[in-house]
């Protein structure tokens, strides 16, 4: 039980932490139950900690969201709003409801995840070179106000290849967001705001589709990791909206490759299958 229990911290901690920095939770987590060998409650467990991310976003805009729904009737700019997010949802939410058992057959391995996170890692380098800084610190497109219907369909194109591990939904919807024209702040939030009804709704159809797995001996396992996960992804999101009001995204590019290149070493040695 011990040691199911500091497998769920670990597991938990790298789910808060990576969910919303664009780094890829799902790489991140098919690398970490590889290496802890980690199979109790199986993919509801996973499910479980995504809830938990879920809920640490719409807390973290709690105050927008109630702001919102108070106003939506009488504020077209929030419809606006909304109607965009949905947008940007669609894409990848149809794409991972028509692919998505293909896509974890195929692709989710360690080896995915390495080539994945190098190649995203050098797309971060890039679009942060050749991007005009003004583009990016300038106080355009710097409210959700501004965000248009072709950036927004954008965003949501390219969210897409987060459906691929490694990958990271965070990092292609904030780079959708940055190729088309957005602040990185304005890019980030949007992030968040599209995680709200793309993640929550894909973590709510695994969670009614995974009800028959559901084991109620391990129900403190799955609550121990949905709590963990929340507080620390509230944190990540606390601090990624502070870094990025002073610094670029150029460490996680760096992160990225390095951290792909230590996957393909490790797998190469056979201590990731």
């Amino acid at each position: 039980m011990i040691e199911d229990i500091v497998k769920v911290v670990v597991l938990s901690l790298i789910e808060g932490i990576t969910e919303f920095l664009p780094i890829s939770s799902t790489g991140h987590l098919v690398v970490g139950t590889s290496l802890l060998n980690f199979d109790v409650a199986g993919s509801v467990f996973e499910i479980f900690i995504q809830i938990g991310a879920v809920l640490a976003v719409m807390l973290y805009y709690r105050q927008t969201l109630r702001s919102h729904a108070r106003r939506v009737r009488s504020a077209p700019a929030i419809r606006r709003f909304w109607l965009l997010v949905a947008l940007g949802s669609i894409p990848a939410a149809l794409t991972g409801y028509v692919f998505g058992l293909q896509i974890e057959a195929l692709l989710f391995t360690p080896q995915v995840v390495a080539v994945s996170l190098i190649l995203g890692g050098f797309v971060f380098l890039l679009v942060e070179r050749k991007l005009p800084d003004l583009q990016l610190d300038s106080e355009q497109f710097a409210t959700i106000a501004d965000i248009s219907w072709r950036q927004a369909m954008v965003v949501g194109l390219v969210q897409v290849l987060a459906l691929i591990p490694g990958v990271s939904r965070s990092g292609s919807s904030i780079i959708g967001g940055m190729l088309a024209g957005m602040n990185r702040r304005l890019a980030t939030e949007f992030s968040f705001f599209l995680a709200m009804p793309l993640l929550g709704g894909a973590t709510l159809y695994k969670l009614l589709a995974s009800l028959d797995d559901l084991d109620k001996s391990q129900l403190f396992l799955l609550f121990l990791g949905a709590t963990l996960s929340a507080v620390v992804a509230w944190q990540a999101i606390d601090w990624l909206i502070k870094y990025i009001a002073r610094s670029s995204f150029v460490v996680f590019g760096y992160y990225r490759i390095v951290a792909g290149l230590v996957i393909l070493f490790a797998t190469h040695a056979g201590w990731l299958t």
